[in-house]
């Protein structure tokens, strides 16, 4: 008789990664769709019925404004994660340990600040004044809106205060949800806090790496000395 072979350990299940949260712009996407909508119907319409050395010329357009549109408008992305920072800008990728991050500063535009002193701007989350403005606004009607109510529930005597301290506190709605606050600037609040749970983590060590997106760059130079090229034969 033979003895049984013995079975060999079932498999552990890897162990699930944890996912970059991901920010964009919603608007500029949109825009740039839009954008290159119009620039390849001109371009293509160009190419068909044009005469003469048109349609060369319009090709070289659009070899040039195509990447950089893209470039501004869909490559932009902010990648976070538990050990780095990926920003990618219209023609750069740039890898930022969060050990490496010296703080994140907002003002006209949003920016990370390293260890070293390089300054990198997060083209992915720009800067909106009137969504600032909007928010402070919201703001002070939820203030001026819980003060009244305030004012209501102490005029009606101490039953109600009762129950309004059940129910944690007058105007608590627009109180407990904290101030408000536009989207890009809560997008920051969110990479303050990870980069403060995790600047001092052992994977979170590394050096800032810093691509140029040649993807980007070579067809739009290509496009650009083809045109003038061509303004200057014809």
């Amino acid at each position: 008789m033979t003895s049984p072979e013995p079975q060999s350990p079932a498999p552990q299940p890897p162990e699930p990664e944890s996912k970059d949260r991901v920010y964009r712009s919603v608007p500029a996407i949109a825009g740039g769709v839009l954008l290159l909508a119009i620039t390849g119907w001109l371009g293509i319409d160009a190419v068909i019925s044009g005469e003469g050395r048109t349609p060369w010329l319009a090709l070289a357009v659009l070899l040039l404004v195509v990447p950089l549109v893209a470039a501004f408008t869909l490559r932009p992305a902010v990648y976070a994660g538990d050990d780095r920072l990926r920003i990618r800008n219209p023609f750069r990728l740039v890898v930022v340990p969060w050990g490496q991050v010296a703080s994140l500063r907002s003002s006209y535009s949003n920016e990370v600040l390293t260890e070293s002193g390089a300054k990198y701007q997060l083209w992915a989350v720009p800067v909106s004044l009137r969504a600032r403005k909007k928010a402070a606004r919201r703001e002070m009607r939820a203030t001026a809106q819980a003060r009244r109510e305030m004012g209501r529930d102490e005029g009606r005597g101490a039953a109600l205060g009762m129950r309004a301290g059940l129910d944690g506190g007058l105007g608590g709605d627009s109180v407990s949800d904290g101030p408000a606050r536009a989207e890009t600037d809560r997008i920051m609040d969110e990479l303050r806090g990870l980069r403060e749970a995790r600047h001092q983590a052992e994977s979170a060590r590394g050096e800032v790496t810093v691509r140029w997106a040649y993807e980007v760059l070579a067809p739009a130079v290509a496009g650009a000395v083809l045109v003038l090229i061509l303004v200057l034969v014809g």
